[in-house]
């Protein structure tokens, strides 16, 4: 197994326990700042001298998975290593804290460079490999930051994009027999913010569920669970069936009074994929003839 940004925090936690649980994991993380600045072989090489002290299998990788050769070469040590690779647990992330009008562009791009671009490197390098096993497993991580703080724009915008990123590989890769989902963690760690985690935000806490996404068992695909606090819950996109006009030509007017019926939650769907969505939205035409 590959686990990006495993040499701290979270990621570390899940590094620890797939160990713990018997997988070869490749330990990936640069080293480098909150922010994204810097690297350090030190994280990543702690992490695999505490897995192999405890008896599993394990090592480090420094490589750069905003950069298309480096998510290349991650892959290819881990086959090289470990002669496959059976689930990529996409962790890597960055942090900096700024909102309109201090957030600059060049901010923006640092968020979605290693989280989004980062997380479609190296499924992309994955994925061949995946393909021809038949089977593969690819734990993308979000957050419920994307719902929105003043502060954090950057981390938002890249988090909302890697659900649309795992929408979208969900459908592609489920021919193949390739789960693709996501994992919103629920914890204290140094991208929070935060010092040290109080025993019940402990980042080990999120890892039960992402070590069951990332096994053969998990029978998913295409969707986003929170984990942490001794919580585990889906998160979801939902469609109200909404205001359907009888006329030909809706007007502003029609919208502005039918807007309680727009919102209503009742009677809503959870749509699979963008066909799923269309069925259902479009039912009203079918209807109609």
């Amino acid at each position: 197994m590959i686990v990006t940004g495993a040499g701290r925090g979270i990621g570390r936690a899940y590094a620890v326990l797939l160990a713990a649980l018997g997988a070869a994991v490749v330990v990936n993380d640069r080293g480098g700042s909150m922010a994204g600045e810097g690297s350090d072989a030190g994280p990543a090489a702690e992490v695999v001298a505490e897995i192999s002290a405890d008896g599993g299998k394990a090592i480090a990788d420094a490589n750069d998975v905003s950069d298309p050769d480096g998510a290349e070469a991650l892959v290819a040590t881990a086959l090289a290593r470990f002669g496959r690779v059976d689930a990529l647990i996409n962790n890597a992330g960055i942090m900096r804290w700024a909102g309109l009008p201090e957030l600059d562009a060049g901010d923006l791009d640092s968020h979605f460079a290693v989280h989004a671009l980062g997380s479609f490197n190296t499924a992309k390098a994955t994925w061949p490999h995946m393909v021809e096993q038949g089977a593969g497993r690819i734990v993308m991580t979000t957050s419920a930051g994307m719902l929105g703080l003043p502060n954090n724009t950057a981390y938002a915008g890249a988090k909302g994009a890697v659900v649309g990123l795992t929408r979208s590989l969900s459908t592609a890769g489920a021919p193949h027999g390739i789960a693709v989902n996501a994992i919103a963690p629920a914890a204290f760690t140094r991208m929070a913010g935060r010092g040290e985690p109080p025993p019940e935000m402990a980042p080990a806490l999120v890892a039960p569920m992402v070590a069951y996404l990332a096994h053969e068992s998990c029978p998913v695909t295409g969707e986003i669970y929170a984990a942490g606090a001794g919580r585990f819950s889906r998160i979801f996109v939902g469609s109200t069936p909404g205001y359907v006009h009888p006329g030909a030509t809706p007007t502003v007017d029609d919208v502005a009074r039918n807007w309680s019926a727009i919102n209503n939650e009742d009677g809503y769907s959870v749509p699979t994929d963008l066909m799923d969505w269309s069925d259902t939205f479009m039912a009203h035409l079918d209807d109609s003839e």
